[in-house]
């Protein structure tokens, strides 16, 4: 046998013989994220709803002092105004000394309500589109976030609302922005009905709908792209939950930067007094609202609060979408073993 001849059958039959007996395994498929089914909608809706609740009963605090550090020194210009909230940390402090422990949790029960509605609507929606495979399509997961956002955050406005008159009232010697002195939820909503009529219960709903809009976008669409990454990143098991608290917490940076700006022109028209025939005395809707903070309070007063915006909105990022894909995964293995059978 000449040398080419010896060249040939090693190179074509391997170190130990043909590979006739053994062809090359074929790659190994991408893993899979999102189930083909989704839960029944009532279950779905609940899931969305006791996900967010769930992390709404540890970040509140954290949504009062936001809300005040975003009524404070509203329409002035920077240093004509007294501070009484300097930081997270400091305005937690203050409201606790002022108005004890209970102050912290202030609007709470408005907070759930609204947690409760707006995320099951929101996130319930945002599930089915997945499971239809309309998230999968080149900007579906935006899109698909977007319209959900806007849902949820029309449908739970009233109880946004009242939250927001609710965490702002305080004491005199601390108080900041207009203070509407209710005596609670269900006064709340009697008092402000009974004043504006039922479209006063959906006043601020123009500055709801565009800042759910954009941080559901901005959620729904990270987290899955980035469960997906770090998924395909094999840094993890396949089936741990460390998969989604990682995503979860890239989302909640992404949510925080882009939502800022949105959620303070929302809290200012949640709670601008209005006049007597029921329009705000302040602002006349979003873009006038967003005109004269950047006029009067400059670029920065567009984020204001955004400390605690990060603080609050990061940990219920992180919560309210660990404790949701938790639940879908034990819903799914259910409905999964129910269709085989």
């Amino acid at each position: 046998m000449t040398r080419p001849q010896l060249l040939e059958l090693t190179s074509r039959d391997g170190r130990f013989g043909p590979h006739t007996s053994c062809p090359p395994s074929p790659p190994a498929p991408p893993l899979a994220l999102a189930p083909p089914v989704a839960p029944w909608p009532p279950v779905d809706f609940a899931l969305g709803a006791l996900a967010c609740c769930g992390a709404c009963v540890f970040t509140n605090p954290r949504e009062v002092v936001k809300t005040r550090l975003q009524l404070q020194g509203e329409l002035r210009a920077r240093g004509s105004y007294q501070r009484h909230y300097r930081g997270v940390l400091q305005a937690l402090w203050v409201v606790g000394r002022t108005d004890g422990l209970r102050g912290l949790q202030k609007g709470l029960s408005a907070g759930l309500l609204y947690q409760g509605v707006m995320n099951g609507v929101r996130l319930g929606f945002y599930s089915y589109t997945e499971a239809a495979g309309l998230a999968a399509a080149p900007g579906g997961s935006l899109l698909a976030g977007a319209t959900a956002g806007a849902l949820g955050a029309f449908i739970a406005s009233p109880a946004y609302l009242v939250k927001t008159h609710l965490q702002a009232q305080t004491v005199e010697t601390i108080a900041v922005g207009h203070q509407h002195n209710h005596q609670g939820v269900s006064n709340a909503f009697a008092t402000i009905y009974q004043r504006e009529g039922l479209l006063g219960l959906w006043r601020g709903v123009n500055g709801a709908v565009p800042r759910v809009m954009v941080g559901s976008a901005c959620q729904l669409a990270t987290f899955s792209s980035a469960k997906e990454w770090v998924a395909q990143s094999q840094w993890f098991n396949p089936n741990s939950w460390l998969i989604a608290l990682t995503a979860a917490m890239i989302s909640g940076v992404a949510v925080t930067i882009t939502m800022t700006p949105f959620d303070v022109i929302s809290t200012r028209l949640y709670n601008q007094p209005v006049d007597e025939l029921h329009r705000g005395r302040l602002y006349g809707g979003f873009l006038d609202c967003l005109l004269k903070v950047y006029q009067t309070e400059g670029l920065l007063g567009l984020y204001k609060g955004m400390g605690p915006v990060f603080v609050r909105l990061a940990p219920h990022t992180v919560l309210s979408m660990l404790f949701w894909d938790l639940l879908r995964q034990r819903a799914f293995r259910y409905y999964g073993g129910r269709a085989q059978n």
